[in-house]
């Protein structure tokens, strides 16, 4: 159900580019739609064990991987590499134009390319990013970040504006509460009465749990009167064609 390879299946078949998706688990006699829908994009499918798939940080392995598959791009997983950081920096120059006056940037963190990302547009306003942890990961989400970009950098002198709170995860990576699920069910409902029928705006494994926690968050004064907050939904509503 991974969003990063859903959107990158779409792009690499749109492009005729060859993609091998490297999947946890094997699916083979049980597809689930995302992987239905990159079948038919031309993505072939590589399952790998829950064990090998714990070595997706090694350099080693990523390069039999490489020489396997005869490719050109080892893409790691989420797409959270440091070569993936000036393309999402690009949003915060979107985000500037559209709303020149913004606070607060609030986004879903889990593999912590998009938070790095921004950190390390130049065009970075003088606002503050406050990332939500979807998974059990304190400590680990910030590291991903910090790893991601480079040491001395103007990204990492403005470490004092970002923070990852992290106790909005219910329970960890695709887990769920029952509040959690009534709050997407309403926001899904009341999204509704301005689009299209039984259309999913956000889903309980990462845009879910960003809604849900600046909600909680305003209601407990978190950001300081005045403050003007903008949300990046991150994409991806696959989360929601599990529970389908």
């Amino acid at each position: 159900y991974s969003n990063h390879l859903h959107a990158l299946s779409y792009a690499c078949m749109y492009l005729n580019i060859q993609l091998t998706a490297v999947v946890r688990g094997n699916y083979e006699q049980s597809l689930t739609p995302t992987l239905i829908d990159m079948l038919e994009w031309g993505t072939k499918l590589h399952y790998v064990t829950k064990v090998d798939y714990q070595q997706r940080a090694n350099e080693a392995y990523c390069q039999r991987l490489k020489s396997q598959f005869n490719a050109d791009h080892v893409i790691p997983e989420g797409g959270s590499s440091k070569d993936a950081l000036q393309g999402v920096g690009r949003i915060i120059e979107e985000c500037s134009e559209q709303a020149p006056d913004i606070t607060h940037i609030v986004l879903p963190v889990a593999s912590g390319g998009t938070l790095a990302g921004l950190l390390s547009s130049p065009l970075l306003p003088k606002v503050k990013l406050v990332g939500i942890g979807v998974l059990k990961g304190e400590g680990y989400l910030e590291g991903l970040v910090q790893d991601l970009l480079l040491p001395n950098s103007e990204a990492m002198r403005k470490n004092k504006q970002w923070q990852i709170l992290h106790s909005y995860h219910h329970g960890g990576y695709a887990k769920t509460s029952a509040d959690l699920l009534q709050f997407v069910s309403q926001f899904n409902q009341n999204t509704n009465q301005l689009n299209p029928p039984n259309c999913c705006f956000i889903e309980p494994v990462y845009s879910g749990k960003c809604f849900f926690a600046l909600d909680q968050l305003i209601k407990a004064n978190f950001f300081p009167n005045n403050s003007k907050i903008l949300l990046l939904h991150t994409g991806g509503i696959q989360g929601a064609r599990k529970a389908q």
